[in-house]
């Protein structure tokens, strides 16, 4: 069995696990073959951050780690949700039934490892932004300098957006921790500061950050990506006019569209598009098939025998997402794959399997496995953040602006992403037409969770929109209103900071 087992390595205080950043600065992230044919030696000054990067693939590196993005993501953003359930076998994955079923104890290892990620990755951010400071060479192009501070200080606010998203009130760490515990414990800021901090630290990035890169460097962030998180997090702040402004200069940057079918968006062959704003990038080869991936796919591949044991089956589709699709819905095929039915590829899908549908967003291509002699999806990367979100942040926050205008950007917004998916059946997805504010509301809603189907945003949705406890409840789920919005405080973390850090209410 495939149970997941967090053991007492991840049961250590966030500050002490940070110290590893010194460990985890080699250079495995992107200066490989398929992200580019360099390293320190070769690298070509002055197109990147130079004599910084080594330390910047260290964050990157923690990025695509088991803890950031594989199954403490999937789990708390999306197996919590009405999209999703838990999946594998009835008695695999302790801390994901306490998560799917809303029994979550402050015990639980998913929310401590989830943690420990998150912070291990800014620690890493904070060591580059003091290298930098720190530089003793005085010929360091200041370029190189901004660009590695700007870099870092993405990558530090898309990890505190993840963090204030799922605990609420948590410590702002923007020094580099080697101290004891002890020494070096940090309180909780409250929400509202977390947020400010990620405002500050994004619109620095924006800034400073390129807006393309030469192929050699791809993955890296942007200045679309900067500002389409950006608009998220004003978004989730009911910042309207900010959002919807900021949304708009990553669609007029000319960098991005929705030329990329649907069908082809979650593809290998769909990385790294024109949909794309930014993705955790994986790679895989032959002979080494999982040093550089990410096993984000391998923990929601199908679970069979043989042929079909392409993972470990959890986060699957549920029948409220099934039933969620309008009819004939070309992404709902692309979403849901059906034990008993036939794959993208044309492959006969046994019946009889342990769950009746599966994420079909992590299904690979079988001539890639065959290529690379391993069936689990090490070399999938992991779609952060689409165009498809900008456009339909930007639907929302002119439609939550209201007056005639906005609602017209609105439905233009909202149906240029029904048009794409379509797929040129004018039968299907008729264009929405209502103008009045709250139906449209709705509809806004409804196309955010059937675009962005298991692309973990359903639970932070339905949080910030302040209809979590309908929607869950609705479902069975034993969620209690004032609690479950939030994960608790890892009890290793508040034991070891010796009460410092203080529980969320209800656990």
């Amino acid at each position: 069995m495939k149970i997941l087992k967090y053991k007492t390595s991840y049961a250590i205080v966030f500050l002490l696990a940070l110290i590893t950043v010194f460990a985890g600065c080699k250079k495995d992230f992107l200066d490989r073959q398929s992200q580019g044919e360099y390293d320190q030696d070769n690298y070509p000054y002055p197109e990147g951050s130079g004599p910084y990067d080594q330390f910047i693939n260290g964050a990157y590196a923690v990025l695509r780690s088991y803890n950031v993005t594989v199954m403490p993501f999937v789990t708390v953003a999306s197996i919590r949700s009405d999209d999703a359930d838990k999946g594998s076998t009835p008695a695999d994955g302790g801390d994901q039934i306490q998560m799917d079923n809303f029994s979550i104890t402050a015990s639980n290892g998913v929310a401590n490892a989830f943690w420990v990620g998150h912070y291990d990755m800014i620690n890493k951010c904070n060591f580059v932004l003091e290298r930098v400071a720190k530089d003793p060479n005085l010929n360091t192009p200041e370029s190189l300098k901004l660009g590695a501070r700007a870099e870092a200080r993405f990558l530090r606010a898309y990890a505190y957006f993840m963090l204030v998203r799922s605990y609420g009130a948590v410590p702002l760490v923007d020094t580099v921790i080697t101290k004891t515990a002890a020494e070096a414990n940090i309180p909780q800021s409250a929400a509202p500061v977390v947020y400010q901090f990620i405002e500050s630290d994004l619109i620095f990035a924006a800034a400073n950050l390129p807006a393309t890169y030469d192929s050699k460097f791809v993955g890296r962030a942007t200045k679309g990506a900067a500002l389409g998180l950006l608009a998220k997090v004003y978004l989730y702040q009911s910042k309207w006019a900010s959002a919807m402004n900021t949304a708009n200069m990553v669609m007029t940057s000319g960098q991005y569209d929705l030329s990329t079918p649907y069908s082809k968006i979650f593809n290998e062959e769909g990385e790294n598009s024109k949909e794309s704003i930014f993705e955790v990038q994986a790679t895989a080869t032959a002979s080494n098939p999982t040093t550089y991936g990410s096993q984000y796919s391998n923990v929601q591949g199908v679970r069979g025998t043989g042929q079909w044991d392409l993972g470990w089956g959890f986060n699957v589709p549920s029948t409220s997402l099934e039933a969620a699709f309008e009819a004939n819905d070309p992404r709902k095929a692309r979403s849901i794959l059906y034990a008993g039915g036939t794959s993208l590829y044309g492959e006969a899908i046994p019946a009889g399997l342990p769950n009746p549908r599966y994420n079909n967003k992590v299904y690979t291509n079988p001539a890639k496995r065959s290529q690379i002699g391993n069936r689990f999806g090490w070399w999938n990367n992991v779609r952060l953040l689409r165009y498809a979100d900008v456009v339909l942040m930007y639907a929302e926050a002119a439609n939550e602006l209201g007056g005639a205008d906005n609602t017209t950007k609105a439905l233009a917004a909202l149906n240029s992403i029904r048009l794409r998916a379509r797929e040129g059946n004018s039968a299907i997805l008729p264009a929405i037409t209502t103008t009045v504010q709250a139906d449209l509301k709705e509809a806004i809603r409804r196309e955010r969770r059937v675009e962005l189907a298991m692309e973990h945003e359903r639970f932070f949705d339905i949080v910030r929109w302040g209809i979590v406890a309908d929607v869950l409840q609705a479902q069975g789920k034993t969620f209690v209103k004032g609690k479950h919005e939030l994960l608790p405080i890892p009890q290793t973390q508040i034991d070891l900071s010796k009460g410092v850090l203080k529980q969320n209410n209800g656990y």
